[in-house]
């Protein structure tokens, strides 16, 4: 399938409620709301095809930005590709759940993600918490310096409260995910969610939201999935 090809059979799967499902999240023009699962027989089709992946991501449409990420080849990307994707990245949905996690499947993901957290932007630190969050919950515990998650959740508690409020939300997920899947610093994500407590996310003509790590560490606890790898990271 080529780029017009990709792009009809994208606007012939829009739904208008989709559409305004993700409009509410931050989305806006030009999109057409198609629903992540229908984009995967155009997958298996496609399969991996990074020239056709920028030219759908530089449209700016949402949808295809979404389907770009899912077919890129994150190793054949730099650190370049990365920030230019992030640069078009104009609300969470694209920087945690597109750019983040092609990210997570590349061999320069903890580097870029370091840089992406210390950068002060609102949505390059979310998707560099959000990318350490994929790669913990699908890549091997000894993959990670212990020493330095350990920092990462320190940095987490004594910043979470007075940062940016996606970063909250995607260090808050940090938190989760250090406790739900790296198993050697499971007790001390218990103790760092206790430390932070409830995170409130304001948001914008809307009422704030709260969101608490501990309790939902505590929910995987009770279902005996500490420890839980995904075998997949994108669709």
């Amino acid at each position: 399938m080529n780029f017009e090809a990709v792009m009809q059979e994208l606007e012939g799967l829009g739904k208008e409620r989709m559409k305004k499902m993700y409009i509410s999240n931050g989305a806006h023009e030009p999109l057409w709301g198609v629903a992540t699962g229908a984009m995967k027989p155009m997958v298996k089709t496609i399969k991996i095809n990074q020239l056709l992946a920028e030219e759908l991501y530089a449209t700016g449409n949402y949808d295809a930005m979404y389907f770009a990420g899912v077919i890129a080849d994150p190793k054949a990307m730099t650190e370049a590709d990365y920030n230019r994707w992030m640069d078009a990245a104009y609300f969470y949905m694209l920087s945690d759940y597109v750019v983040a996690v092609t990210l997570s499947e590349s061999d320069i993901a903890q580097e870029v993600s370091d840089k992406w957290i210390a950068s002060g932007d609102e949505l390059r630190m979310s998707a560099g918490w959000s990318c350490y969050c994929w790669l913990l919950g699908s890549r091997k515990d000894v993959e990670f310096s212990e020493s330095k998650m350990s920092d990462m959740l320190d940095l987490v508690e004594n910043t979470i409260h007075d940062s940016p409020e996606r970063t909250k939300s995607a260090m808050n997920n940090f938190v989760y995910t250090v406790g739900t899947s790296y198993l050697p610093l499971h007790e001390k994500a218990v103790e760092t969610a206790k430390a932070i407590g409830v995170v409130e996310i304001k948001k914008d003509n809307k009422k704030s939201s709260f969101i608490n790590a501990g309790e939902n560490i505590e929910k995987m606890v009770d279902k005996g999935k500490i420890g839980f790898k995904r075998r997949h990271v994108r669709c």
